[in-house]
């Protein structure tokens, strides 16, 4: 009875804390949106961030526990409940402490509040005071010195070829790219330009970054157009609705060829809102705006362009930094003791403009002795937030993390977890992401497709760069630019988001949620506060790091949610990681591990495990119970005395494995009678990786493929799967493709003698190169309707006895008839071409 009541009494508190968690989180997302605080106020947005964490520790906790009462049942347990009950007792009075005490925390946060007048914030303005203060550097591009700018003559050239080109058409060209790539300074050097003066009858620069509202920046045109051209400017026009404000500009605009910069744009719905104020009257007339966001420049929509600025070339970064670390010296030459520091200090900054005109500033007011060059470069985290050089750096860069959306911010912050340069993986992160909990659930959606449309946000706000594509043109890996890293790095440890150690301490103290770890060894120590309070462990293999052991810290990681130990030489896994009860992703890839504890079921709220090339064999029965599990990656590796390289053995599935109605990935799984016969249960699986199939199993794996309607079309790396099937004889694909590109290899499908391409909706390139399909004999490629011109290479497939082409693109077939002898020669050796094509319902066949 005792129990129950004081269990019954932390479910009423810990619901009290669960709305003040959300009251908190609502705050904190406030307070990022108003950045115009003291350091008091930062102090006090701190603790309640602090607090905030501690709920959630408290919350977990008790669920956990609650879960585990929920569970027991039958005579045994009752009598260890019996046997337990002074540690249950205990355990039950420990969490009712705690949460009096996070409870009086709260309150003393909000008497602080009061006290101090900081739940008074000032609601009125929704940009950021300290953010504004740069925004006027956009406009001070228009004075940079022309011997700064190198690297630019190619977009220069593009964007007077788009103004000046003969279309009659308003058109709309947008330059898009990361803060301080140049974007301003380019379209100031050409706006500047004679050629424009002298093409256009009018035209004006906003700088919309600084401009509140619709009716303010229209008004900031009309003045500007005006003025420029000595006409008198409305004496009601500070009391002029949006409407009239439109009608002065299209009465001005509608006879002349006017070019309109908006500069720093940021809105996505600024075009839809002010398009009305600008005719097209077919006079040549051209808007340009520059945007760091690419979802601002696609939403203009048909009659645009869009040039994606890049980072400058190694050779015109040199030239830049060369320029203001050496302007004294005639021929900006660095000395030759000083080469490879300067060189490490312009690689640091990636080709970005303005990092590397500020580092070179910098750099110039130094001597010109090693061990200082040195000391900057190994401080340059630091010298970007404390060195008043380096703060318009800072500051610019800053504006765009302060533009996120909160729920964007944390992922974004996320990626501090890898090292700078780190390749980061598409689809890991974005099973990181879902585990720590950052995906906002949106009905008819899965958590991992909601994440994905995070990462393109990022992508588009070029915050996150894309660095491989696969064949089909999606992102497979992506990074975090350097100097942006760093930055995000000391926003993440001032807020307490994730730390990284490098060696650099023997010891890490305070409270740590996220620890990335990129140098180990015996060295590294954990306070009890840190284990307490861990969320997320991640340990980086290095050239120094010869093995790591576990046994030391998993007992004391209780509310662990994330631990990656991918590709670091761990042996063994200690029985305490099934302890770890909040636990939602566990990587232990590329390790050389050879069993996981007995006990995994206890592990319940795990949703990524991943044993993908180790040295298990088989996995414990207690996976089947893990009822939360999404992704399941499993293979061995061959053993070190097999002669195949490279090959990954498929493990046993564990029994019940299908009772798992949650998974969405299974690889790479053993082919057996009953698994075959029980793959349908998987309704939300979407990758699926088998070995071991015999003949025989055709028949039931097609059966369960059939029930199986959340598998998805194939849409990457698709014949690179396939190809090692070298006995294949026919490939058929139909409707089970969703990339844009294919590519046959030299030496893939040596046996292949008919290959059928069917409603491959995206299909729009093929390239076969030399030694690829050396035995076909037939190809068809039937309603792909995006191929609109032949494989590149097919002159190569001498052996190509018939080609059969059905309800192909208009382009397709005219090309192929009426191409030119240099088109119709790559096709000359196949003996047979059948073109089948509809006239209205009548099929038509023809041969070429």
């Amino acid at each position: 009875m005792q129990k129950a009541i004081i269990l019954g009494d932390a479910r009423d508190e810990v619901e009290k804390i669960k709305l003040e968690l959300e009251s908190m989180r609502s705050f904190l997302r406030d307070a990022e949106r108003r950045k115009e605080r003291s350091e008091s106020v930062e102090t006090w947005v701190r603790q309640v961030r602090e607090v905030a964490y501690e709920a959630e520790d408290i919350i977990d906790e008790f669920m956990h526990y609650k879960s585990r009462e929920q569970f027991k049942n039958g005579f045994k347990v009752v009598v260890q409940d019996v046997v337990n009950f002074p540690k249950n007792m205990t355990k039950r009075h420990q969490i009712s402490s705690k949460l009096q005490k996070i409870k009086a925390k709260v309150h003393e946060v909000y008497e602080r509040s009061k006290r101090y007048g900081f739940d008074q914030l000032e609601e009125g303005r929704t940009r950021n005071v300290a953010s504004d203060r740069w925004q006027h550097y956009g406009e001070s591009s228009s004075f940079v010195d022309e011997d700064e700018i190198v690297g630019m003559e190619e977009n220069t050239e593009k964007l007077l070829g788009w103004l000046t080109e003969e279309e009659p058409r308003r058109t709309v060209i947008s330059i898009v790219g990361m803060g301080g790539l140049g974007k301003t300074t380019l379209v100031t050097r050409v706006f500047n330009n004679q050629i424009i003066k002298r093409h256009f009858d009018c035209g004006a620069w906003i700088s919309v970054s600084q401009i509140y509202g619709i009716d303010e920046l229209l008004r900031s045109m009309i003045k500007e157009i005006f003025h420029t051209k000595q006409v008198p400017i409305p004496s009601n026009l500070g009391s002029m609705n949006y409407r009239n404000l439109v009608r002065v500009l299209v009465d001005y605009l509608h006879q002349k060829r006017y070019v309109i910069v908006l500069d720093d744009v940021w809105s996505i719905d600024l075009w839809s809102k002010i398009r009305g104020a600008f005719p097209n009257n077919r006079y040549g007339s051209r808007i340009v705006l520059t945007t760091r966001n690419g979802n601002v420049a696609a939403s203009i929509g048909i009659g645009s362009h869009i040039h994606h600025l890049q980072r400058l070339q190694q050779k015109d970064a040199w030239s830049l930094f060369c320029k203001k670390a050496f302007w004294h010296d005639p021929e900006h030459m660095c000395p030759r003791h000083l080469q490879p520091l300067a060189e490490a200090i312009v690689q640091k900054c990636e080709g970005l403009p303005l990092a590397i005109v500020a580092v070179g500033g910098l750099m110039c007011s130094r001597s010109k002795r090693i061990d200082e060059w040195k000391t900057v470069f190994e401080s340059l985290n630091w010298q970007l937030n404390n060195n008043p050089m380096l703060e318009r750096v800072k500051g610019i860069l800053l504006l765009s993390f302060n533009d996120l959306p909160f729920y964007l911010q944390h992922c974004f912050l996320y990626c501090c977890v890898f090292h700078d340069g780190y390749p980061i993986k598409r689809k890991k992160l974005i099973r990181l992401w879902v585990a720590e909990g950052f995906i906002r659930e949106r009905k008819g959606m899965t958590m991992e497709e909601i994440a994905e449309e995070y990462l393109t946000e990022l992508i588009l706000r070029n915050m996150i760069q894309v660095t491989e594509t696969n064949d089909a043109g999606r992102v497979k890996i992506c990074r975090v630019h350097d100097v942006m890293h760093e930055l995000a790095l000391t926003t993440s440890e001032k807020e307490n988001f994730c730390t990284a150690y490098d060696g650099s301490q023997s010891r890490l103290e305070g409270r740590i949620h996220r620890l990335s770890i990129y140098k180990t060894g015996e060295t590294i120590q954990l306070s009890s506060t840190i284990s307490r309070h861990l969320r997320s462990f991640f340990v980086f293999p290095t050239d120094k790091c010869s093995s790591f052991s576990l046994n030391a810290f998993s007992s004391k990681f209780k509310l662990l949610r994330v631990l990656n130990l991918e590709g670091v030489l761990v042996e063994t896994i200690p029985s305490t990681l099934v302890e770890l009860f909040n636990l939602r992703y566990l990587n232990l890839r590329d390790t050389k591990i050879k069993e996981l504890p007995k006990s995994m079921e206890r592990l319940n709220n795990l949703q990524t495990l991943d044993v993908w090339k180790t040295n298990m064999k088989r996995m414990p029965r207690g996976i089947s119970k893990l009822s939360n599990l999404r992704h399941l990656f499993m293979c061995s590796k061959q053993d070190q005395n097999s002669e195949a390289i490279n090959v990954l053995n498929g493990m046993q599935a564990p029994d019940g494995i299908w009772s798992i109605r949650s998974l969405q990935t299974l690889a790479c799984i053993e082919a057996e009678k009953e698994l075959l016969q029980q793959l349908g249960n998987f309704t939300n699986l979407k990758r699926l990786e088998i070995t071991k199939l015999r003949a025989d199993d055709g028949p039931k794996l097609c059966s369960s493929i059939q029930t199986m309607t959340g598998l998805i079309r194939l849409e990457e790396d698709i014949l690179s799967s396939l190809h090692v099937l070298s006995s294949l004889a026919f490939l058929e694909l139909k409707n089970a493709y969703d990339g844009k590109f294919l590519h046959f290899k030299a030496g893939w499908f040596p046996r292949l003698n008919k290959l059928i391409f069917q409603q491959l909706a995206r299909l729009n390139s093929m390239k076969l190169e030399e030694g690829s399909l050396p035995s076909i004999r037939e190809m068809y490629l039937v309603r792909c309707q995006e191929l609109k011109v032949l494989p590149h290479g097919i002159e190569h497939l001498t052996s190509l006895l018939k080609l059969h082409l059905e309800e192909m693109a208009e382009e397709f077939i005219e090309m192929l008839e009426s191409g030119g002898s240099e088109y119709q020669e790559k096709v000359r050796h196949i003996p047979l071409i059948k073109l089948v094509y509809l006239t209205g319902e009548t099929r038509m066949v023809e041969t070429l």
